[in-house]
Parts: structure tokens; sequence; C-alpha cells
């Protein structure tokens, strides 16, 4: 019965847009879609943490819709649940903060047709039982999104933002199109359960998992694939940044997961060697390019990428360890996965939101033009550095526990036979060890410049707490971020049957554990406590206020900043964005952004003001793209002389590809 009601919610999320359309001139349109968004995503969340638990029956429906000899074939087991789930937990939010941030909207027929086929397309992905269901189920997320990306295209840069997407998405549908082909094999068995049951050899079961790499990580912003993000994710409106960035990256991993660890079978130890580097460089060069921004929502775009590397170590991890019978191993590698998976889903969503709450109080987003707005959106600030916190890994919130059963994992190492892997992964965890020191610096950066010291501009002196809904909407991701931190037994017991379905082991019981330990491995190899981390920060932060007020002065004192005994009013004299990030910068992007400074100084006694310029490159766009992008733009023009033929120099290029065909068939 269940099953049946998630087909009928989804279809519900599609059967909003042309109501949008419909009701977008009404002055409640917005209310009314975004709060029916939130009811459907808040059932289908509802549904699918039954399913995660046992206590419902599963979809398992076959349309006759689509291709006449194959149909369209929908199920759910405990992998779609669990990313049903994240889908939902994220559209809910989302849906919650549109209800308020929607009234900014000035174009809100751009956006309301297209918001409920977005969360209803995504669905679609993670319910689809064959490949041509999914594939156009996952164009069909492409097409919204972008769509949603180019709502506001006339703002500067927004449509090349929208071309450089579609593009990409293009690109890594074509990718998984040839992956589904070679998996369906000569007899065509599109479906899910025949590609499962076949056996793929050698040969075309790599060249699977490559293309799989190639097109989940396109959409999920793997280096060097990961160009469009930082330019789509800051175009689209906030709460649908939060959706892109939060929730639609898991929809690529749930693809990549899909592939690689259910439909290709038992995995091949290299294969883990190839993900971990994907995975291992992705982190390291995301928090690189996010130290470098000032425009807080590419900040968080870049993190994105980062954030992406890290759950691609872990199934990187997850293959080698799978490959080599090591079981246990390989679930807590896949567990820390799927666990950093959610954590994303909630702190990233948190952190898009409190930029789109930044930008509709102040419409900046330079980091540079803010500061001072801890006093004037203290709740907002509260609540964004709840997920600078989080993001930064520190207990006891969300993102520490995710990332601690990575190192953890990584300690499982020396079990593996392969020197190749002996050396890597370790090599891997230097970097992710680099990636978590970066992590804290940049959102030490970004909340420090954004909310504290002074208004750098008039806009950010006049800025004024955001709506309710959007504080409400806030409020719960911190509250599930502290939660998760605290109490993350719970969920790696819910994961359990999703990762014993996919690498045939679990980590142990959680729940159980006295004092509701955290024991991945064994209690003797080490062990967490959240709930204990959170007593102590609670009982030693008031202990420290109790004491300072006890034995310093009850009286609160306010005094000028401390001004190097050069007192300045501007608010232009204090640390920015650019000069916190320099010693990184001075460090490390010499050699991945060519970046240089450039210093004019006057002449004695010339009155003209001292010059400082900054330039950098994105060495991926010019090594890579560009150069791909020269060889196609010479090939179309070749090509466009075709349409220039002579009637009989078309029937000859006719006759010749025919013939063409007809050998490659004879020697097929």
């Amino acid at each position: 019965m269940s099953g049946n009601i998630i087909l009928w919610c989804v279809a519900g999320l599609l059967s909003l847009a042309p109501a949008a359309v419909a009701l977008v001139h009404w002055k409640s349109a917005g209310v009314t879609i975004y709060g029916a968004c939130l009811v459907l995503t808040l059932g289908l969340l509802a549904l699918a943490i039954m399913q995660l638990l046992g206590a419902g029956p599963a979809l398992d429906v076959t349309l006759q819709i689509g291709l006449p000899w194959i149909g369209a074939h929908f199920r759910s087991d405990g992998l779609s649940a669990l990313f049903m789930g994240l889908i939902n937990l994220g559209g809910a939010a989302a849906s919650l903060y549109g209800l308020g941030y929607g009234r900014h909207d000035h174009a809100p027929h751009r956006t309301l047709p297209f918001y409920p086929a977005f969360l209803g397309a995504m669905n679609l992905v993670v319910i689809a039982d064959d490949a041509f269901t999914f594939l156009v189920s996952w164009e069909f997320m492409s097409l919204t999104s972008w769509a949603l990306v180019m709502a506001q295209h006339r703002v500067a840069g927004n449509a090349r933002a929208g071309y450089v997407y579609i593009l990409m998405a293009s690109f890594g549908t074509m990718a998984l199109l040839l992956a589904f082909g070679l998996l369906a094999g000569p007899a065509g068995g599109y479906a899910f359960d025949v590609m499962r049951a076949g056996h793929a050899q050698f040969l075309s079961a790599s060249l699977v998992l490559v293309l799989a790499l190639v097109g989940a990580g396109s959409k999920a912003g793997l280096v060097p694939l990961h160009v469009w993000l930082p330019l789509a994710h800051p175009a689209a409106p906030s709460h649908v940044s939060a959706l892109m960035s939060g929730v639609m990256t898991k929809v690529a991993v749930y693809a990549f997961v899909r592939i690689t660890f259910d439909l290709l079978g038992q995995p091949v130890w290299w294969w883990g060697m190839l993900v971990l580097a994907a995975g291992g460089i992705t982190t390291a060069l995301g928090l690189l390019y996010a130290l470098m921004e000032r425009d807080l929502k590419r900040v968080l775009a870049y993190s994105t990428i980062e954030n992406i590397g890290f759950i691609f170590v872990g199934l990187g991890l997850a293959l080698a360890f799978q490959s080599n019978g090591l079981h246990a191993a390989a679930a807590l590698a896949f567990t820390a996965a799927l666990f950093h998976a959610l954590n994303h889903t909630l702190f990233k969503s948190l952190l898009f939101m409190g930029a789109g709450s930044v930008l509709a109080a102040t419409g900046e987003r330079d980091l540079d033009r803010l500061g001072g707005l801890i006093h004037r959106m203290p709740v907002t600030a509260g609540l964004f550095l709840v997920g600078c916190a989080a993001i930064s890994a520190l207990p006891p919130l969300n993102g520490f526990v995710s990332e601690w059963l990575t190192l953890q994992a990584v300690l499982e190492s020396p079990q593996l036979p392969q020197w190749g892997l002996k050396i890597m992964v370790p090599a891997i965890a230097a970097l992710l060890a680099l990636a978590a020191a970066l992590a804290a610096a940049c959102f030490v950066r970004a909340f420090g410049i954004g909310f504290l010291g002074r208004p750098r501009s008039e806009a950010a002196a006049q800025a004024h707490e955001v709506d309710r809904w959007s504080l409400a909407a806030m409020a719960v991701l911190a509250l599930l971020c502290l939660l998760v931190g605290i109490l993350p037994g719970f969920v790696i017991d819910g994961l359990a049957p999703v990762v014993s379905g996919l690498v045939g082991a679990r980590m142990p019981s959680q729940s159980q554990e006295p004092w509701l330990s955290l024991v991945p491995v064994a209690a003797g190899k080490g062990s967490y406590n959240g709930l204990l981390v959170f007593c102590f920060v609670l009982v030693s932060g008031w202990l420290a206020a109790f004491a300072i007020h006890r034995l310093a002065s009850r009286a609160t004192r306010r005094a000028p900043a401390w001004d190097c005994g050069r007192p300045d009013p501007s608010p232009a004299a204090q640390y920015t964005a650019g000069s916190f990030a320099q010693p990184i910068r001075r460090v490390m992007g010499t050699l991945v952004f060519d970046a240089r400074e450039i210093v004019v100084m006057p002449q004695p006694g010339d009155m003209t003001p001292a010059r400082f310029t900054l330039e950098s490159r994105d060495l991926i766009w010019e090594w890579l793209f560009l150069p791909i992008a020269a060889i196609v733009g010479a090939v179309a023009g070749r090509l466009n002389q075709l349409q220039f033929l002579t009637i009989r120099r078309y029937l000859t290029l006719v006759f010749l590809s025919l013939v063409i065909l007809l050998l490659v068939l004879a020697i097929w």
C-alpha cells in the first residue's frame, strides 16, 4: 500500500508544476505551492523512514509507459529509501524556507512551476528500476534544475552559468547512457534486475565503472568535472541552491552507488584506487578554491566539492576493502560515506539558507561588503555559526562523526594486501587532514568576515532579521545537526540494512552500547561519545561564564576596540576576506592557481595611492576545457560546410555512410 502512496506523492509534486503555471499571478501562489511541496515532501520522508525501519512494504510497480517492450519500472529498496529520505528532508526544509524567502522572488513565474517538478524528478531518479526510466528522470532533473538556474537570467553571468551547467549535465547523461548500454549487453536487458543478474566481463565492467565515475561525478562535482558547480549554485535562488548543493549532488552519489555496488557485482581492487584518487584530489582542491573566493555563495559551492570528495573517499575505501574480502572494514567505510552524505544535506542546506537570508537582508554576497551582521541579524548569525561548526567537523556536531568514521576506516588499511593501496591510502588520509584544517580556516573566515567586526557597507549596516519561516527552516536543520552529532548510533543502526545489503556486512549495533557510545570497530581501538562531549561543552561553558562573572566583575564593560594606536573610523581598516586567505594563497596559490600579487608603489613625493592587484587563473579550465572547446569549435566549423553541398555530393555522402554502417555490422 505504501508503495503506491510513494508514486502518488511523486505524481502530486509533478502535478503542482502545471498548477503553478495557472496560479502564478495569484497573490498567494507562492504560499500555496511551497506549502503543498512541504506537505508532500514530509509525507515522502515519513514513508522513506518507515521503509528503512522495515515498517512498510516497498514500492514495486511497472507502468505501461515509455518504450513499449520495457515499460517503466519503479521499485524502492533500502538504498532508494535512504536517498529518498535525503531528498525529501532537504526538500521539506527548502519548502519551509521558501514560504518566507519566496516573497523576495521578483519573477515567481520562472521559479514556481519548476520547483515542484525538480523535487518530483529527483524522487523519480531514486525509485527508477530500469535504465530507460532512470535516464529520462535524470534528464528531467537536469532540465528542471537548469530552468531554476536561469530563473534570474538577466543577472550578469547567470546565462553563462546556465550554458555551462546544461553542457556538463548533457555530458554526464551521455556517459551514464553508455554505462547502462554496456550493462544491458547485446541482449538489451535494461531492467535493473536483469543487469544485476548478468555478469559483465572484466573489461566492460571496468569501463562501466569509469563511465559511472564520469557521469555521476560530473553531476556531483568531482574535480575536474566541477566547473559548472561554482557558477550554477550561486545563480539559482537560495532555497534552490540549497537543494542543488545539499540534495541533487546526493542523487549523483546514489547513481554511482547503484551502478558500482549493486549492478556491477564483485569489484576489483584497483577500482578503489581510482575512486580514492578522484575523491582525495577533489577534497583538497575544493577547499583551496573556496578559500580564494569572496562571494559567500561561491564559497559554499566550492565547499560542496570538498564534501563530495570526502564521500567518494569513503566509497573508494569500501570498494578496496570489499574487493579483498574485508567486509567489516568495507561496512565501516561505506557507513562513513552514507553518514557524510546525510550530514552534508543537513549543514550545507543550512548554510545556503543562511547565505540566502544575508542576501535578502543586504542584497550583498561579497564578504568584503558585509560585516557586523551578528548585531543586526543575531538569530541568523547563531544558526549560520552552527552550520560553520558542523561543516568544520567540530564535536559534538554531526560533521565530526562521519569524518571520524572515515579516518577510522583509513586506520584499517594495513589489512589491504596490495602495496599500491597500502601507499595510497595514507597519502589520501594526509589530504583529508589538510582538507579538515582548511575547512576550519575557510569557515572561520566566512563567519568572521561576514558577521563579526563593523559593517563594511551601508546595506550591511541597515540589515534586519529575516522572516520566521526562514528562521524556522534553519533552526530545524541546526537542531538536526546537533541531534545527529550527539546520537550517531541510531543513525548508524538505521543505515545498517542498506550497508549490509550492498557490502555483505554491517557495523556492530551501536544503540545498545553503554552510554550511547560509538564503537566503530572495537572498544580497544577507539570510541566516541557525542552525548558526553555535548554535556562537557555545556557544563564547562557554564562554569567558565560563572567563574568569569564571579571572580572578575559582574558588570558588563564596554570599551573601544583595540586600534593598534592608529584610530581609524573606516571599516575598510578591518581584516578582509583576501587578507585572511593571503598566507594560504602564498603557500599554495602559486602552484594551484598560478596566483601573482602585483604591488605598485608610488615614487617619493607622488601622492597617488599604492595599488595592489591579485591575479589568479583556473588552470583546469584553461588547460582542459578551453582546448576541448577549441577542438569542438574547429570540428563544428568544418562540418558546417556539409550544409552547402550539391545534391550529387549529398547522395554520395549518404551512400558512403550506408556502406560504412554495413561494414561495421558485418564485422561486429
